[in-house]
């Protein structure tokens, strides 16, 4: 630990219901300077397909996540003791045009990561990936990627449009921006439109590990699977509806028989050693929460795991 490391602010000293909303009660900075991850909130939902409100996401996420303690007994962490932390705010992504808030969005990752931070994102819709990753492949080159899921996401088209929160890993493999041969999707279930859904997914050597492999084989063997596929630099997006909606109701497309909020927490562990470049969690939509705000406290759950397993 340095003496100059952002901590969040103690709730001994200050109750957690107090200060401006931050994740985790870290300082606020707009300043880069000297930070190893930054928070950074995207509050659009322009991308979505059915039910909108994940531009809420990055507000009540944070909201949620002051409970959060800051020694993960399980990773055997004290992040903030190893990392320098700080939250750096939103993204302003313009509401009424896609291309614009991707603009925005790379922009201010393109920042983050010259500055030599790692991003951990809070969404937002799935669609804000696309822009992250163009910015981080700008630096760190072609990614590998483990995608959380209940959707595969690499639709072609959607009215004629290439940009919505079903077409973005489509078009991060037809941009160079994913290696697909390093790509892992995890939790992949409900209805398809076709078997030829998966046509991309052959072609480009996509690997799917759909809920029944991870419910039949466990844990332990998705973790050796993820391992083994997601090599060299790598990115780790979330979206919220891979977790059942038993356990995450807040969303924008829920789909049932999911991952359960345990199983959730012990694959981002999981992911502790790799050579991570950084991370979202999206699809949080607060307006359709269930009691007590479930979703985006195990949204802020799933960040904190994140950001342990970002201390190497």
């Amino acid at each position: 630990m340095t003496a100059m490391n952002n901590q969040p602010r103690p709730s001994f000293k200050s109750p957690r219901f107090a200060q401006p909303a931050t994740f985790m009660r870290l300082p606020h900075t707009d300043d880069l300077a000297g930070i190893d991850v930054a928070i950074v909130g995207v509050p659009y939902d322009g991308g979505t397909s059915y039910r909108p409100g994940a531009r809420l996401g990055p507000r009540e996420v944070r909201h949620q996540s002051s409970l959060i303690r800051t020694y993960n007994a399980f990773q055997k962490v004290a992040p903030f003791d190893r990392l320098n932390v700080a939250d750096a705010g939103d993204v302003d992504p313009p509401p009424v045009s896609i291309e614009k808030a991707y603009d925005a969005i790379e922009a201010r990752i393109g920042q983050i990561a010259g500055a030599g931070a790692r991003p951990i994102v809070v969404g937002g819709d799935h669609s804000i990936t696309l822009p992250i990753l163009r910015a981080l492949a700008r630096r760190h080159g072609r990614l590998a990627l483990v995608q959380f899921d209940a959707h595969i996401d690499t639709w072609d088209e959607y009215f004629g449009g290439k940009y919505f929160h079903g077409t973005m890993f489509r078009r991060a493999i037809e941009e160079g921006l994913v290696d697909g041969r390093r790509f892992v999707q995890v939790g992949i279930r409900g209805p398809m439109y076709g078997e030829d859904d998966f046509d991309f997914h052959r072609e480009h050597g996509i690997t799917v590990i759909d809920i029944d492999q991870v419910k039949d084989r466990g844990i332990a063997w998705t973790i050796d699977e993820i391992r083994r596929i997601v090599t060299g630099p790598a990115y780790m997006t979330f979206d919220i509806d891979g977790v059942d909606p038993a356990f995450a109701p807040g969303t924008g497309t829920p789909e049932v028989g999911g991952l359960t909020s345990h199983e959730a927490i012990r694959l981002v562990r999981g992911l502790r050693g790799l050579s991570l470049v950084g991370g979202d969690i999206v699809e949080v939509a607060p307006l359709f929460d269930g009691p007590g705000q479930i979703t985006a406290v195990l949204a802020a759950n799933v960040m904190f795991e994140f950001l342990c397993a970002l201390v190497r």
